[in-house]
């Protein structure tokens, strides 16, 4: 860089958001940059890490590796390709895929994308439905009769009068009518959030759900009856011209890792150290120190350095610019000179903790009834979601339809993760791993999922903290907070912590290039990078 020296960029968590904005500013401009990443744990990629138990892999909350963003895919895929051979169980079990000539084969090699049918059901009950709900005669059989004519009626009338859309509640009763909201989402909701969903912002719904409702399911199986009538007369040759948008949870396919999300970014964290970046790992940063100066009569804020304790001992780190993946309220909370009514909406947003009990058993008590081959024929879900207000129970992943290489032993164990929505201050979270264990496990055999507690084989718990921003409390407020980030002339807030939003992996990254972009070419309008998200579409639509 002809002599001149180069600035210096701390980049706080080495998660998904982290990891992307070092990756690329080396890439981009690697002489213009010294690029340091700080990870408060000893282990890389976030809530999207891999946890390796007894042989065994798990993937806290199940992370799906698909985007309607094209950067985002081919950055995935510049990273580890997809497979270009079968992997173990499609290959046993004669599944077709449309594999990548020339890929890696993920029987011999490990750094390979494999391509996984997406499965994932809502069991109520004791009895299986599609998620999102589907209008189809199995549906109406497992509801019954009378609860589907009471379901049409309710929607029909929620078609005719709209509610005004001030709280979850009334985004879910608008797009599904009132007795398919208390059956499928309200209680959910509650688990998720600890909150009544009348008690949460619609803001929630529009990003998680953009689109979704009964008319988007009525659309999405006119279009796969259009697309099957073309293909049985020949004439979807251009198939690619008559893809239709479907929504977030109507995709049927996704790319994942061979040995889960935590792999991805282990591995891409390996290529920013390899390019020159300096990764250090438990490294809690507590402090970030700034000054203020007054330019045109606008204050401007710039931050100096940070400080931060690994292995007990405070350590300070100066920098010339900071891209921050921390939660936004212990960003606040570390730094000086702030005002006090900054202080107050930083300090009450809420998150929710989450705790995965990892259950290893030689069968679920859950048949497959659909037409989907499985090693063992075990149900094909990559999710089954627990309605269910009788347990504590949200989600449960079964492992081996993630990945055959999750699971030490995938010819005969079931690996499966038990998912709990919870704050770090409830009795829950602060039981112990075996008291835990014991609680889950109870909850399996109450489900008729497992018969007893000697199904179970081994068992291992994880526990993460502030998992999910929540939109309650001073989220209202969360403008006003922004809007002085954005006063902080080098300070870049990225992620789904970073910027308090219920961000997908992919909508992370983005705001990692978008802001690599900015510092690139010196701009400094920041909102390029807190509008990621925002738009009316949902961000898997394709």
């Amino acid at each position: 860089m002809n002599g001149q020296q180069k600035e210096k960029v701390i980049i706080i968590g080495a998660g998904p958001a982290g990891i992307t904005a070092g990756y690329e500013l080396l890439k981009q401009a690697p002489d213009r940059y010294d690029v340091i990443i700080l990870e408060e744990s000893n282990e890389i990629g976030g809530i999207s890490k891999t946890i390796k138990y007894h042989g065994n892999r798990m993937d806290l909350g199940g992370h799906r590796f698909f985007s309607k963003n094209d950067d985002v895919m081919a950055w995935w895929d510049h990273i580890m390709p997809k497979q270009g051979d079968m992997s173990y169980d499609d290959k046993i079990l004669g599944r077709k895929k449309e594999l990548n000539h020339g890929g890696p084969d993920p029987e011999t090699e490990d750094e390979v994308m494999l391509i996984r049918d997406r499965v994932s059901r809502i069991y109520y009950q004791k009895k299986f439905f599609d998620y999102p709900v589907s209008l189809k005669w199995k549906t109406i059989k497992n509801m019954g009769f009378l609860t589907t004519i009471r379901a049409g009626t309710s929607y029909l009338y929620a078609c005719t009068h709209k509610l005004k859309e001030t709280s979850l509640e009334n985004f879910y009763i608008n797009r599904f009518g009132k007795v398919l909201y208390s059956m499928f989402f309200e209680g959910y909701t509650q688990k998720l959030w600890g909150r009544h969903p009348r008690e949460i912002s619609a803001d929630w719904g529009a990003q998680r759900v953009k689109g979704l409702s009964i008319r988007a399911i009525l659309k999405d199986m006119l279009s796969k009856v259009a697309d099957h009538t073309l293909e049985m007369l020949h004439l979807n040759q251009n198939n690619d011209k008559n893809k239709k948008n479907t929504e977030t949870s109507l995709i049927e396919e996704f790319y994942y890792p061979k040995y889960g999300p935590g792999q991805m970014w282990e591995l891409a964290a390996r290529k920013f150290t390899n390019m020159g970046g300096t990764l250090i790992t438990n490294a809690k940063v507590v402090k970030i120190n700034k000054r203020g100066k007054t330019y045109n009569d606008n204050e401007i804020h710039v931050i100096t350095g940070i400080e931060y304790i690994q292995n007990g001992v405070m350590k300070k780190m100066d920098g010339d610019i900071i891209i921050s993946s921390m939660p936004l309220k212990d960003l606040i909370k570390g730094m000086n000179d702030v005002p006090e009514n900054v202080q107050r909406i930083a300090g009450g947003l809420p998150y929710r903790d989450f705790v995965t009990v990892g259950v290893l058993v030689k069968k679920l008590n859950l048949k497959n009834e659909t037409k989907i081959k499985t090693l063992n024929n075990i149900v094909p879900d990559c999710w089954i979601y627990v309605q269910d207000t009788k347990v504590r129970l949200g989600r449960i992943q079964i492992f081996n339809n993630w990945s055959p290489y999750l699971v030490k032993n995938v010819e005969e164990h079931v690996w499966i993760g038990m998912e709990y929505f919870c704050d770090e201050k409830d009795k829950f979270y602060r039981l112990s791993e075996k008291q835990c264990i014991r609680y889950a496990t109870k909850e399996l055999i109450k489900m008729g999922i497992i018969s007893s507690q000697e199904d179970v084989l081994d068992a291992h718990r994880e526990k993460v903290k502030k998992a999910y921003p929540a939109y309650f409390d001073t989220y209202q407020e969360i403008d006003t907070l922004v809007k002085y980030l954005n006063t902080i002339d080098n300070l870049y807030c990225v992620g789904r912590n970073g910027q308090h939003r219920y961000n997908n992996m992919d909508h992370s990254m983005i705001t990692s290039f978008e802001t690599v972009k900015n510092i690139i070419h010196n701009q400094s309008d920041r909102s390029n990078i807190w509008n990621v998200n925002v738009e009316g579409e949902y961000h898997e639509s394709r």
